[in-house]
């Protein structure tokens, strides 16, 4: 099993804190392991394994604790007053009115409390209003390419592996299965894209067609890193097709593929300007493997989208709000917000070995007058600094 280091390092520096941990992310990404992890780690520490209360509401034996005030008054019966206790709630919107079990379990200061949800309903307004200033979110998200070497210790030559980590999947469970039997992760990943759709979306939300749903998914898999908007997502999906799509319909559904975490959205960041733009955005996927079953596979198609695609995440990974950045007529790839107010700016290539390429690239730079670190992202084996540019190979970066 792979230890998920960099999301048990953020449990251990929260545990005992007085605030809810709320660990969020698409579904099978790993929420569950990681908190066996960690529980693992409370026992090692000392922690008695009575004073640790692991429940699973997806698991058969725990589908009759729907009822948040039987499940309150079940968890309560086991917890001492004079002693600590570790509550771990795994993918607890299936309770209903499961925001009345948080806070009620909150209010109690011997419990110490950790809840996953594979939707982002779990954060809606609601709950986050009733619990306002009381609960932090983890995003956990599928494998980075540094786990995913983990995985595969045999193989010494990272270039050919990082290949294998942008034209494959990096959920554990499919990760795992390409080791036996490559022919059954297009299955296992089908099954997770069906779960999604279906499940957390359509019937969640009653959707009647469930075909523009699907239709709105491949063309967004298809634009990936492409600037895009409800209105020009309509006119395409429109083009030759007798059943229309309004741009209502389709705000709506963005809104659905966003919670449910199987797409995330960088919004548009005027850099000059200092504010966010409200047209035109960039939607990633989570992984790169449920863009292969929507979607003709061509390895070497696509790769500069991929590439950013993994560079979006990592940058998630690494903490701080992350934009597109626009400043006068220039793009910038990626804009990264730190909570200490300082920025920094990227730009991803596959290979700036042609001089047009590399004089586009480093253009995007050039009206930027801060001093905000810049990095040029690449497949290329130099890593150099030119003008306060700081070129980089991506797999480097990647495995710092």
């Amino acid at each position: 099993m792979i230890e998920r280091e960099l999301y048990l390092k953020r449990l251990r520096q929260l545990k005992d804190q007085n605030l809810i941990k709320v660990i969020t992310g698409i579904r099978r990404c790993g929420k569950s392991t990681l908190l066996e992890a960690f529980k693992r780690e409370l026992i090692n520490d000392g922690v008695a394994p009575e004073n640790i209360v692991f429940l699973n509401f997806e698991e058969r034996e725990n589908l009759h604790l729907t009822n948040w005030t039987t499940l309150y008054d079940e968890i309560i019966e086991k917890v001492n007053p004079k002693e600590s206790y570790y509550i771990f709630l795994d993918e607890v919107q299936l309770v209903i009115d499961f925001e009345k079990l948080v806070n009620s379990l909150f209010t109690k200061k011997n419990i110490d409390l950790y809840v996953t949800g594979s939707n982002a309903y779990l954060l809606s307004s609601e709950l986050a209003t009733l619990l306002t200033g009381r609960y932090i979110a983890l995003n956990l998200q599928t494998y980075s390419f540094k786990e995913y070497t983990t995985a595969f210790k045999e193989q010494t030559n990272t270039d050919k592996l990082f290949r294998k980590y942008i034209n494959e999947s990096s959920f554990p469970e499919a990760v795992t299965l390409s080791k036996s039997d490559e022919n059954l992760v297009n299955d296992y990943l089908q099954s997770i894209y069906d779960t999604v759709i279906i499940k957390d979306i359509a019937q969640r939300h009653n959707l009647r067609n469930v075909n523009n749903l699907h239709r709105i998914v491949s063309f967004l898999f298809d634009s990936i890193g492409s600037y895009v908007s409800p209105t020009n997502i309509a006119a395409q999906l429109n083009k030759n097709s007798p059943k229309k799509i309004s741009h209502n319909t389709i705000i709506k559904y963005l809104d659905f593929l966003t919670q449910s975490y199987i797409l995330y959205v960088a919004p548009r960041f005027d850099i000059k300007g200092k504010e966010l733009l409200s047209t035109n955005e960039k939607y990633y996927v989570v992984d790169l493997g449920l863009k292969n079953i929507t979607t003709t596979n061509k390895h070497e198609a696509d790769l500069g989208r991929k590439l950013e695609n993994i560079v979006y995440f990592e940058l998630l990974r690494r903490g701080g709000k992350v934009y597109v950045g626009k400043h006068n007529d220039r793009e910038i790839d990626f804009v990264v917000q730190k909570a200490n107010n300082e920025q920094e700016y990227y730009q991803v290539a596959y290979t700036v070995n042609d001089e047009k390429t590399f004089n586009r690239e480093i253009s995007a730079f050039d009206r930027i007058k801060d001093n905000y670190p810049k990095f040029l992202l690449t497949l290329d084996y130099d890593n150099t600094s030119i003008n306060g540019i700081q070129k980089t190979n991506l797999i480097d970066w990647l495995l710092e």
